[in-house]
């Protein structure tokens, strides 16, 4: 485990994990801005934070050792001299308009001495009465109109608030990364934390990178699934291309760091296009080695196709396979008896509320033990009843954001099973 990453499973012991506690972003968030910053609403900060301050005690207290991003990125800034190089690409993708605006933006970052300061800041975002713009801000149309069109209490740079959702902007496959490319401008931002982490930070920086933030398709975190060592499921969905899977395989299977790579199948999950299966977490998630929780939508003859190496110098063969998911989880994970567990007790009401607030998106810290959102007590109940041990983590402002326990933490480190 040279670069600090191993992580061969959904479901081993898990050591180490990623995440990032909800701060000043939330309180940037505005009704008129909430559909563009993928939101449905507005968390309570103080206990949103409270919330998740609890969901990493709980992970301690089973053992786990938790990492912030946001602390993660200043020690790699600090450790590499690399925070100048990090602002002006932050600057790049903030979407200020006018050299005067941005050259008042950057003074005003730099002045930010503390590098943990500045990277909150860099999430929280900036409103137009933080900073005094010169009175000629800019010298074109555009940029005039992007830079006063709504007065005092309009944004200048957009804050990132679903940072906390640390599951997306990258997935620690194996030993290495998928640095994403996200399918929205406003989450693929976020992607430049994984970005300096994963060059700089003194204990990730030799991590392989499987993927890369700047690749022409867009994939995400929440559709990537560590079934074993050699196995890997893929959500073909609203947020991941088919051909962002096509470039991962050929990076797997041929790429520069092909002989470290441990994959062997990927099995990709042609899922509906829709917000109730944006990611492939929140159609499935597994919980014990034979058992996963599952949406009751994605029941019947599924579209998977199966993704090996070829014989050939850069082939990829394709095998395309219709069949139940119980009977394929059961061929990618070599287990005879697959069991899955309907959100809301397969009843059709419980089930649509509970899928809402994720109740089949939770996140195993050993096999057949599982953080789950307290409000989810339908579907609770039925995963208590199988024998599943639930670790339940207060959610009624966190659920606000739409992703579960599975999708606010990235592990890092799991122990093999």
């Amino acid at each position: 485990m040279a670069n600090g990453l191993y992580v061969h499973s959904e479901i081993g012991p898990l050591k180490k994990v990623c995440l990032h506690r909800p701060g000043e972003e939330l309180l940037n968030l505005t009704p008129d801005d909430l559909e563009r910053l993928l939101f449905d609403d507005i968390p309570f900060l103080e206990v949103a934070q409270a919330e998740h301050d609890k969901f990493a005690e709980l992970l301690r207290e089973q053992g786990v050792e938790v990492l912030y991003i946001e602390k993660l990125v200043a020690e790699a800034l600090d450790a590499a001299g690399s925070r100048e190089e990090f602002t002006q690409q932050w600057l790049d993708e903030s979407g200020l308009k006018g050299k005067e605006a941005r050259a008042a933006v950057k003074e005003y970052m730099d002045s930010i001495k503390d590098t943990k300061a500045f990277v909150d800041k860099c999430i929280a975002g900036l409103r137009k009465n933080e900073i005094d713009l010169p009175v000629r801000s800019s010298s074109t149309l555009s940029e005039l109109v992007g830079a006063d069109q709504d007065g005092e209490t309009d944004l200048l740079v957009d804050p990132m608030p679903n940072t906390y959702f640390t599951r997306d902007p990258f997935a620690v496959v194996g030993r290495g990364v998928n640095l994403n490319h996200m399918f929205s401008v406003t989450r693929n931002r976020e992607t430049l934390l994984g970005k300096y982490v994963f060059r700089d930070h003194p204990e990730y920086k030799d991590a392989p990178l499987w993927y890369r933030r700047d690749s022409a398709f867009h994939t995400e975190g929440g559709d990537v699934l560590n079934i074993n060592a050699h196995t890997l499921a893929i959500g073909i969905s609203q947020r991941t291309q088919a051909a962002a899977i096509d470039a991962l395989a050929q990076n797997m299977f041929w790429g520069d760091n092909a002989e470290k790579c441990e994959i062997t199948d990927i099995y990709a999950f042609n899922i509906p296009v829709s917000r109730a299966f944006m990611h492939l977490d929140t159609v499935f998630t597994q919980i014990d080695v034979d058992k996963f929780t599952i949406h009751p939508g994605i029941m019947g003859t599924l579209q998977v196709f199966r993704l090996t190496k070829g014989a050939a110098e850069g082939e990829v063969k394709i095998e395309e396979l219709n069949d139940t998911l119980e009977h394929i989880l059961e061929k990618a994970t070599g287990v005879d008896a697959i069991k899955l567990i309907k959100c809301g007790g397969g009843d059709p009401v419980a089930a649509a509320r509970e899928q809402w607030n994720d109740g089949s998106n939770t996140l195993a810290v050993a096999p057949g033990k599982i953080c789950v959102y307290q409000r989810n007590s339908v579907t609770n109940d039925v995963l208590y009843k199988e024998g599943l041990d639930l670790i339940v983590v207060p959610s009624a402002e966190l659920s606000r954001g739409r992703g579960g326990p599975r999708c606010m933490s990235m592990p890092f480190e799991r122990e093999d099973i």
